[in-house]
């Protein structure tokens, strides 16, 4: 059975043992099993145009959101590492969550949202059938699918500190965000967060295996015991905010370990209902915003697995490019089917493979914990985010460490490269920082007589993006 495992997923091959993708795979669904919290807040808390929320109902059901949310998580994550055999996960895109929620479901019924999402999967699912995803992928300059890479280093290590509680919004208008509170870190949970990510950067200087895994456990007992101790809470209460607060889950021992998960959710969607509900050109619009996020975020978050794996070819394209392209294109049709949000690849998988994973098989594992998710929930949420998100901020510094493979003399690439990488993290958008430098790219080549260098694709994929930025203005002109 081992050796059959082994050759199946090459682990043998690609430097890694089957200990190491287990401990890979389980650091991967620590780091971003906040979804399960995270998605039912975004999009079970939201009315749609009707007045319902997900499912139909009057008021949220957050549960039957989160066994939702988990259950497809787990199926396609579990897809990701059989079929592709690629350490990447999957689950409800953050970003397209909130865009469904608030420009999509405020427009039209749930039903016809979740809709919308399947088609916009469908598209990107035909798209990658007849090559056109994975050629405009291969058009890419190496250098400047290099700067994607280190560019969403720099945000996911963003999304750790903000997170914890380490940066915050002031606002004001100078500085948009700051230290902690008022420029001073308050509270017993950033502290929590600032003592795991010290030991975790210690373990790793010591190279000590499963550094991160480590890490995280032992900062979880931490806040356990800090929380017994001092009760801080959550941040959000009934009474207000509470900024010295638990960001997600408050840390404690669950009484009980398991509950019966609700799948309600599931196939609740309308696929042509929005045509009748808002007209063809605004779902047109819609779908076009889906798609074009949809499409380049995985684009750029494979490259950056791919990179930190050391599974990339010399043009900086993963292994098995393809096959990863086709399960996530499923994925976003799934999640709509589902009725929770596109799905999409994890930039939090690099977690994991920070830790250690190569190979599939730690997918797989991330998609078997996803599963026990739906029914061992009372743990999942006891474990605080700022005992997990330690590990983006460490994992953020070894993607970013592949800056030095840019030629930063050449304006043609340093540019570009330098929007992409800027804007990920200012924009909190990987989409954003991919079209910023697609669009230098091509404008410099142009301005300096070389236009005819340009790849036809990255034409189109320029010309894309720009519709893209300004696709608020288009849609108050058609409307």
């Amino acid at each position: 059975m081992t050796s059959t495992i082994e050759q199946y997923f090459k682990i043998t091959e690609r430097g890694s043992s089957i200990g190491q993708e287990v401990r890979g795979g389980v650091v991967t669904f620590l780091t971003m099993a906040y979804i399960i919290v995270l998605n039912p807040l975004i999009i079970g808390t939201v009315a749609d145009a009707d007045g319902n929320f997900l499912g139909g109902g009057s008021a949220p059901d957050l549960a039957k959101v989160a066994a939702a949310t988990a259950l497809v998580a787990g199926v396609l994550t579990i897809l990701m590492g059989v079929v592709a055999n690629f350490p990447l996960a999957l689950a409800a895109g953050l970003g397209l969550n909130a865009f469904v929620a608030y420009s999509v479901a405020s427009q039209m019924s749930w039903a016809d949202a979740m809709g919308l999402v399947v088609l916009e999967g469908l598209i990107i699912l035909v798209l990658v059938l007849t090559g056109f995803r994975k050629a405009v992928f291969d058009a890419v300059p190496r250098e400047l699918k290099t700067a994607i890479a280190v560019g969403i280093g720099l945000f996911i290590a963003l999304i750790g500190l903000v997170d914890a509680g380490f940066v915050r919004t002031t606002g004001n208008s100078a500085p948009p965000i700051g230290l902690g509170i008022g420029g001073s870190l308050a509270g017993w949970p950033v502290l929590v967060f600032c003592v795991g990510l010290l030991l975790m950067i210690a373990l790793h200087a010591r190279r000590v295996p499963g550094a991160i895994l480590i890490g995280i456990a032992a900062t979880t007992v931490i806040a356990i015991i800090v929380e017994k101790i001092v009760d801080a809470g959550p941040t959000f209460t009934a009474d207000g905010v509470n900024p010295k607060g638990w960001n997600l889950n408050v840390p404690s021992i669950p009484t009980s370990l398991a509950k019966t998960p609700d799948f309600g959710l599931l196939g609740e969607f309308s696929l042509f209902g929005s045509f009748e509900r808002v007209g063809f050109v605004t779902v047109v619009l819609l779908v076009f915003s889906l798609l074009l996020a949809d499409f380049f975020d995985t684009m750029g978050t494979m490259t950056a697995i791919g990179a930190e794996a050391d599974l990339n070819d010399a043009e900086g394209t993963p292994v098995g490019a393809q096959k990863i392209l086709i399960v996530d294109s499923i994925a976003a049709a799934a999640g709509g089917a589902a009725g929770v949000s596109s799905n999409t690849s994890y930039i939090e998988s690099a977690s994991g493979v920070g830790d250690g994973a190569r190979t599939g098989l730690a997918s797989v594992v991330t998609g078997v914990l996803f599963l026990l998710a739906t029914i061992f929930t009372p743990i999942v949420e006891h474990i605080p985010s700022e005992a997990a998100v330690p590990a983006l901020v460490l994992v953020g510094f070894l993607m970013m460490t592949q800056v030095a493979d840019i030629d930063w003399r050449n304006d043609e690439i340093a540019i570009p490269a330098f929007l992409t990488i800027a804007l990920m993290p200012f924009t909190y958008s990987i989409t954003a920082g991919i079209g910023a430098g697609f669009i230098a790219f091509v404008l410099i080549k142009v301005v300096k007589g070389k236009a005819a260098a340009i790849h036809p694709l990255m034409w189109i994929v320029s010309v894309l993006f720009v519709v893209y930025f300004a696709i608020d203005p288009i849609t108050r002109w058609v409307s």
